[in-house]
């Protein structure tokens, strides 16, 4: 009963969150605008889009084989783009969800171990992080003056006006709180022999190391060019997402390969927030970096809308599809022996 309360509660939070970013980004903006402004639209344009998204989750299961394969299990291509994008298609639900829900929709079908499966998908956002953060570094200096200004006003301007406003803490409620952290870490330390005698912390325990085994399947995989073209590749289509949205707007087609870059590094520090898919942040963050090029808010919020939800519907009705796959995958099953890969 209490862990449905809390499981609630952080969905409601995570809810509000998006909604309170929904709600700035779309208040004083006339609905009729955005309507307009959508059936503007080159549809065209946003298929050529989502087929670049599609290529991103093939290439994302691929990639995720290549993972698993040290582990010693070989589960199908099929399998593992079903499991991903059943994630996806939980993260709809709860932030992060996804990547919990995807290991269990594969140990369903390939009877593979989750957690191992969970340090493989570390792995996985580790290899995402280290590129995005060189993509962000690429886009600083192609647009070091549009990047620079659109950093200091909306990160680090903001960044630390809060740690300023974090030294009027008095100095002895500061002390407190670092005391019972560095008293909190020396109990377990001396806890730690003691707690090894219960069975479920020696079960945490050897979970945390199968998954940190899943995470060091990188260092064993044989086919690490592989691995590296495939993470590369991810990143292009959901460049090529962006650029092709940008074409499907005349208030955006002007915009060059520069400046889908940025836009692509900011949403996907939106879709990085712990919201429910990205709702809210991504509009948000996505209208900001457009104004910068002085793209008025109510076509950047077009342009957000679009991009946004046309991804949306795909992973939903791909995550919807898959999950079905999963689930009749599973219940087959419970019925017959099952090998790696079925």
């Amino acid at each position: 009963m209490k862990d449905n309360i809390i499981r609630t509660a952080r969905i409601l939070f995570f809810l509000a969150t998006g909604l309170f970013f929904l709600f700035i980004s779309f208040r004083d903006v006339p609905l009729e605008i955005l309507i307009s402004g959508l059936r503007s639209a080159r549809y065209e344009w946003v298929l050529l889009s989502l087929s670049f998204a599609t290529l991103a989750f093939l290439s994302r299961a691929f990639r995720w084989v290549l993972l698993i394969e040290p582990l010693g299990y070989r589960p199908s291509v099929k399998n593992t783009f079903y499991a991903l994008m059943t994630g996806y298609l939980a993260n709809f639900i709860l932030p992060r969800i996804g990547e919990i829900t995807r290991c269990g929709s594969l140990n369903r079908t390939d009877r593979i171990p989750a957690d191992s499966l969970l340090g493989t998908v570390i792995t996985e956002r580790i290899a995402d992080l280290i590129l995005l953060l060189l993509l962000a570094a690429a886009a600083f200096v192609i647009n070091f003056d549009l990047f620079g200004r659109f950093l200091y006003g909306n990160i680090i301007q903001p960044f630390f006006t809060w740690i300023f406003s974090l030294l009027d803490i008095p100095l002895g409620l500061l002390g407190l709180i670092i005391t019972a952290i560095a008293l909190i870490m020396l109990l377990y330390r001396i806890l730690a022999v003691w707690l090894r005698n219960f069975r479920l912390y020696r079960r945490v325990e050897e979970a945390l190391k199968r998954v940190g085994g899943g995470m060091k399947s990188v260092i064993r995989m044989d086919k690490k060019l592989w691995f590296l073209y495939h993470t590369i590749f991810i990143w292009l289509m959901y460049f090529l997402m962006t650029w092709a949205v940008f074409m499907a707007l005349p208030a955006t087609a002007m915009l060059n390969a520069g400046d889908a870059l940025f836009i692509l590094v900011i949403g996907g520090l939106g879709m990085a927030a712990p919201v429910q898919g990205g709702f809210g942040t991504y509009h948000w963050i996505v209208t900001l970096g457009l104004g910068i090029y002085g793209i008025p808010r109510e076509d950047g919020l077009v342009f957000a809308t679009l991009s946004h939800e046309s991804q949306a519907i795909l992973m939903i009705l791909l995550g919807s599809f898959s999950m079905l796959m999963v689930f009749l995958k599973w219940k087959r099953a419970q019925s017959s022996p099952v090998t790696n890969g079925q």
